[in-house]
């Protein structure tokens, strides 16, 4: 059965944090905004006066730092008594998770406010969760996307430039890894088959992310949204989330499972793992050498690590064979062209190294 997903409501632009009471007042009368203590000094007060002339009572709660079953009850026995119509999620993949989390436990409709574009949980119904090491340990999913996704470019462009790198490479994946689903006949995040829209919106955001990303990262270092970076961070928070929700992962993402097990990539940000975890899938997928190269050429112009000493990586061969050995027990590995062991992982992921110390080499050649 062929199933698509997608939140209810999707906002964008500059100062669209305004517009937020006005918006939570079709969906109830009290809400909880959850932030950490940055991001509730940088969104708290517009917040309270836009639900205040709204007519929405509003509560603000602080996030501990890491999404983990343990800060997730924490945060509901907080949040019981109170009750609330709305639960807001505002700040980075990690908040927005636990919000999501928080609202299904309350019982309450779900806004997402991003303040970067680091990935796409914005839009979807899926919660990764971690422990205390920021180790993955499941992922739990909501009974639907949620009610709202509210996205204010003018914060997002003064966001550290790497976030938006990530969300680049997070976004950049989509295509490659719904084009695997689709043609093996996989399931998508909804557990149906994934419709044609899927992959049309999986090769726009490729698309729109190769046109745009440059001067996407040069309207952030600059600190103002423009027209390129409002089209990627529709991209990164829209279409991506859209694509693979009802498109369907693969062999990018299951690295998630081998790489935040190891030192150095498990501190990096989810959509800088997942870019290298398409070199790895690119490679198995027997791309040709200019093709390869082409794409590394466009990493380093973005921001996006080429080999593992990029994510941090400084192990040896124990480490390389622990990716691969996770990698290869990934539930999105069977979303591939042909079957695929730990030994196949890690012969690709010594061709990427070595093109990617090349390409460094190279580079260190040329400067020098």
């Amino acid at each position: 059965m062929m199933i698509f997903g997608s939140p209810r409501r999707y906002i964008q632009g500059p100062d669209a944090r305004l517009k937020l009471g006005e918006e939570l007042a079709r969906l109830g009368r009290t809400a909880v905004l959850l932030t950490d203590t940055f991001v509730g000094d940088l969104i708290g007060d517009d917040a309270e006066k836009s639900c205040a002339a709204a007519g929405i009572a509003l509560e603000r709660v602080t996030f501990g730092g890491e999404i983990t079953r343990a800060e997730i009850d924490r945060l509901e026995a907080l949040c019981r008594q109170k009750q609330p119509d709305i639960v807001i999620a505002a700040g980075g993949g990690k908040t927005i998770d636990t919000g999501k989390s928080l609202g299904s436990r309350l019982n309450a409709r779900i806004v997402t406010i991003p303040t970067v574009a680091s990935n796409d949980s914005p839009t979807s119904h899926i919660i990764v969760v971690y422990d205390e090491n920021h180790k993955l340990v499941g992922v739990d999913k909501l009974n639907g996307n949620p009610d709202l996704v509210l996205v204010d470019t003018a914060i997002i462009a003064k966001a550290p430039p790497i976030l938006l790198s990530a969300g680049i490479g997070d976004a950049l994946v989509k295509r490659f890894e719904v084009e695997q689903c689709v043609n093996v006949s996989g399931t998508n995040m909804f557990g149906g088959r994934p419709p044609r829209a899927a992959l049309a919106l999986a090769r726009a955001c490729y698309d729109t992310i190769r046109e745009f990303s440059v001067a996407a990262l040069q309207a952030v270092k600059r600190g103002e949204s423009d027209e390129a970076l409002e089209r990627v961070v529709e991209a990164s928070v829209l279409m991506s989330g859209l694509a693979f929700e009802s498109g369907g992962l693969s062999i990018s993402h299951a690295m998630t499972r081998g790489l935040s097990a190891v030192k150095g990539p498990a501190s990096a940000l989810h959509g800088l793992q997942v870019a290298y975890g398409l070199l790895v899938q690119l490679q198995l997928e027997n791309r040709p050498a200019d093709f390869m190269a082409e794409m590394r050429a466009f990493y380093r112009a973005t921001g996006l690590p080429v080999r593992l000493a990029d994510l941090g990586f400084s192990g040896g061969d124990e480490d390389l064979a622990l990716i691969a050995d996770l990698t290869a027990q990934a539930p999105h590995m069977k979303h591939f062209e042909r079957p695929l062991s730990a030994a196949d992982l890690r012969a690709a992921i010594e061709v990427v190294e070595a093109m990617g110390n090349h390409d460094a080499n190279e580079s260190a050649r040329l400067s020098a």
